[in-house]
């Protein structure tokens, strides 16, 4: 993997004319987890296709450069909030979808050693429909992980898991990402005071920041500093519904 670099997205988007979101800037650095928060229909997703180089429906007016001055979108891997694995295709198919779509001899050790490491070596040959929720979740992280690429967009990829679960698949990301820049998009202000070392709010008007708690990521559900977050990114979020 080449080293991660940081990201600044600047500008705003509209679509027909309406504007999606004001002018913001939005900094990423390097190795770390940003985690964007913001009501629905303020434009996080947007953001996070227009760093991927992907359709988004809107206009941007603005730029997206990395601090090395290399091209960002090709070095983008982007895990979707549904898992959207090939229901025809077993877990490695699955896992390894992105060299077979590029034409791309797959590298079939690295595959079984993420495989091993979301532990699902006994699911190899499964289809998804044979899968919980939370192993979907864990072959479409080891996807995204294949694609071994310094910069990982994740738009709310455990927000349909229970608690459990969500909490698992929150440690063993912040594991298995360390040294990647990161972005986070999610509604739930736990899941940022866990795994933020930058938080973010957005809104129609722009970006407010968000201190995180001092203790490295992912932090513990109880730990005090980690819930006063929460409670202040709750708090941030309901007065902009207000």
């Amino acid at each position: 993997m080449t080293p991660a670099p940081d990201l600044t997205i600047s500008g705003s988007a509209s679509i027909a004319g309406v504007p999606l979101f004001a002018p913001l800037t939005l900094s990423l650095a390097a190795g770390q987890w940003t985690c964007l928060l913001g009501g629905s229909g303020v434009g996080k997703t947007t953001v996070l296709r227009l760093i991927a180089g992907l359709e988004t429906g809107a206009d941007f007016i603005g730029s997206i450069t990395a601090n090395d001055a290399q091209p960002v979108a090709d070095r983008v891997a982007y895990m979707a909030q549904d898992d959207l694995l090939l229901p025809w295709a077993t877990v490695a198919q699955n896992v390894s979808l992105g060299a077979r779509l590029r034409g791309e001899t797959v590298n079939q050790d690295r595959r079984e050693r993420l495989i091993r490491r979301m532990r699902l070596q006994d699911h190899m040959s499964r289809k998804p429909s044979e899968l919980s929720g939370g192993q979907r979740q864990r072959v479409a992280l080891a996807r995204t992980l294949m694609e071994d690429r310094p910069i990982v967009l994740l738009d709310e990829p455990f927000s349909a898991l229970d608690a459990r679960t969500r909490a698992d698949m929150q440690d063993l990301a912040a594991e298995a990402l360390q040294g990647r820049t990161v972005l986070l998009v999610t509604h739930d202000p736990a899941e940022a005071a866990r795994l933020g070392q930058s938080i973010v709010v957005m809104t129609q008007a722009g970006l407010t920041s968000c201190q995180p708690p001092h203790a490295p990521a992912p932090r513990k559900v109880d730990d005090l500093e980690t819930l006063e977050t929460q409670g202040e990114l709750l708090r941030m979020l309901r007065e902009d519904a207000a």
